[in-house]
């Protein structure tokens, strides 16, 4: 059977969701996943960008990755969304790549894979858990598998959420125990979506 294909799509501003995505990556292609990394397209006006030091140099830091399309979406057997919360809810710019995605849900394109989420907030409670359930509808409209984290790894009970991992940015960069969370996400998407190849390959 050939290798599970992952695309991982995030929006991150100043760095926290990318690491985030990094760590999910890192654990897919461990697991043997064919991985693409893809962030989605910069919408906010160069002003607002500029008027934070840390969202313009974390742009010029990440220019190096490739912005996700549509194909990513077709190509993937599997999908991982990141995304920081935006009052409860996912990030315009991810929100905008997702509207695009219209003629390939009309194909069936995007159903029967799996997919799973991951988010930041800058404060604790603001808008984790109702974030990764936003993208949840959206998956439930694509008609695909949702594959959380739960609490089926002793990392989870150190993270603490079985929706999806998520990090308080404003306590700092993601450390050794939310990545560790985020690979261990991603393994279980991997894991899952080889299981569903091979049941249908059968």
């Amino acid at each position: 059977m050939e290798p599970v294909k992952v695309a991982i799509i995030y929006y991150s501003a100043t760095g926290t969701v990318h690491a985030l995505a990094r760590a999910a990556a890192d654990g897919a292609e461990k697991s043997g996943a064919r991985v693409r990394l893809r962030r989605v397209a910069e919408l906010a006006p160069p002003e607002a960008i500029e008027a934070r030091p840390e969202w313009a140099r974390h742009l010029r830091d990440t220019a190096d990755v490739t912005e996700a399309s549509t194909g990513d979406l077709a190509w993937a057997d599997a999908v991982l969304f990141g995304t920081p919360t935006r009052f409860g809810n996912l990030a315009s710019q991810l929100k905008a790549f997702i509207d695009s995605t219209g003629p390939l849900w009309y194909q069936g394109q995007l159903a029967d894979k799996v997919y799973s989420a991951f988010t930041a907030s800058n404060t604790a409670h603001g808008g984790q858990e109702s974030t990764i359930l936003a993208l949840g509808n959206v998956f439930y409209h694509w008609g695909g598998v949702i594959v959380p984290p739960g609490y089926t790894d002793p990392v989870q009970f150190q993270t603490g959420n079985p929706y999806g991992t998520s990090h308080v940015a404003g306590d700092g960069p993601p450390g050794d125990v939310v990545l560790e969370a985020a690979r261990y996400q991603a393994r279980r998407v991997v894991d899952t979506a080889a299981a569903l190849k091979a049941g249908r390959a059968a």
